[in-house]
């Protein structure tokens, strides 16, 4: 009963997220944030942007388990 209700728990919160982040219009500016990069190191958007433009792609692993 204890997983039904975490899996419960995070399918809500996953269902909730498109609310508290909307999507962004075109040209409008992405919100700054922190990922880790190589060898762990924080790169934030905000450092790349100042370089220049900036492209985002994100690959999906479909079936890989990953």
């Amino acid at each position: 009963m204890r997983v039904f209700r975490v899996v419960a728990l995070a399918v809500a919160l996953a269902a909730a997220l498109p609310a508290v982040a909307p999507a962004l219009e075109v040209g409008q500016k992405a919100p700054d944030f922190t990922l880790p990069g190589p060898g762990n190191k924080p790169v934030k958007l905000a450092e790349l942007t100042a370089k220049g433009p900036v492209v985002l792609y994100t690959l999906i692993q479909a079936f890989t388990g990953t």
